[in-house]
């Protein structure tokens, strides 16, 4: 995976992330989900390092990315702390202005990136995702029953922690709806979260960033939300039709109630958009992107 790209670890003033920089243009951030990590863009960031000079980065916690203590507040796990690690990174690429892409927790740091820090968030795309105070707020009986884990990982420490630890394999795999056997996940992908979830320290950050999200990031939602502070750059919203967003939610709606530009469809996938559909979702980001 990733090739052409080469890696980098870089200070971002409080932990380090580690990323995968390939290609050639205007610079492209891309965000990964839960419980994965850079490698889930394998499929997709050669085509966009054709165009762009694309950035495939661990989150805080995640993968080889830093795994910095946390404070009863949660706040080191917060989106917004894992968005100012990634304006430092590009800052400290050279890059001051800049597209972001993410999926699932990456679209949220993304999202808070934009939010947090407008001038230097150029466009965004945001993958199978509505606001976090959002799904907290209209949660309801299938919310709870569909995406218990929300309110599973956010438990005190370290009852999560406890469980998943036991048989991490098991737990990651099966909640994810047994994707090895799917084929939904490449082989040297699988490998790769596997090793990383399989690392104590990983699990307990991961609890900390749901930690992050049914707390500090809640709060912060729902003071922008009542504040009227909204996205100013282009947004691009997709989701997988065969997922639950859809169902839940009128995605482009909910869009539209943060920020100002709202594009967007759903894709004839489930969750994991990029390695279900690689093809739709690059072509998808190009036209965003390069439009």
């Amino acid at each position: 995976m990733f090739e052409t790209f080469r890696a980098l670890d870089l200070d971002s003033g409080q932990t380090t992330i580690h990323a995968r920089m390939g290609g050639a243009g205007p610079p492209l951030l891309l965000l990964h989900g839960h419980p994965q990590t850079h490698a889930m863009w394998h499929k997709v960031a050669p085509e966009l390092a054709r165009h762009f000079t694309v950035v495939a980065a661990d989150l805080r916690g995640y993968g080889d990315s830093g795994k910095p203590p946390t404070t009863p507040e949660h706040e080191p796990y917060s989106k917004r702390a894992m968005a100012r690690d990634m304006v430092a990174v590009m800052r400290a690429l050279g890059f001051e202005r800049f597209a972001v892409a993410g999926h699932d927790r990456g679209g949220r740091v993304g999202y808070r990136m934009a939010l947090d820090h407008p001038e230097r968030v150029e466009k965004l795309a945001v993958l199978d995702i509505v606001p976090t105070g959002e799904m907290y707020r209209r949660a309801d009986m299938s919310f709870g029953m569909g995406y218990w884990h929300w309110f599973f990982l956010p438990q005190p420490y370290d009852f999560p922690e406890r469980l998943i630890g036991a048989d991490p394999d098991h737990f990651y795999l099966e909640r994810q709806g047994a994707l090895s056997i799917s084929g939904l996940f490449a082989p040297e992908a699988l490998a790769e979260y596997r090793r990383c979830w399989r690392d104590p320290a990983t699990i307990h950050a991961m609890c900390e960033d749901y930690r992050a999200g049914a707390s500090i990031d809640f709060r912060l939602d729902e003071a922008d939300r009542q504040g009227g502070r909204r996205i100013r750059c282009p947004l691009l919203a997709l989701w997988g039709a065969r997922g639950k967003m859809g169902e839940w939610y009128d995605v482009l709606a909910v869009w539209r109630d943060w920020a100002d530009e709202v594009l967007g469809h759903p894709i004839d996938c489930g969750h994991y958009i990029p390695e279900e559909a690689p093809a739709e979702t690059a072509r998808a980001l190009l036209r965003f992107f390069k439009g």
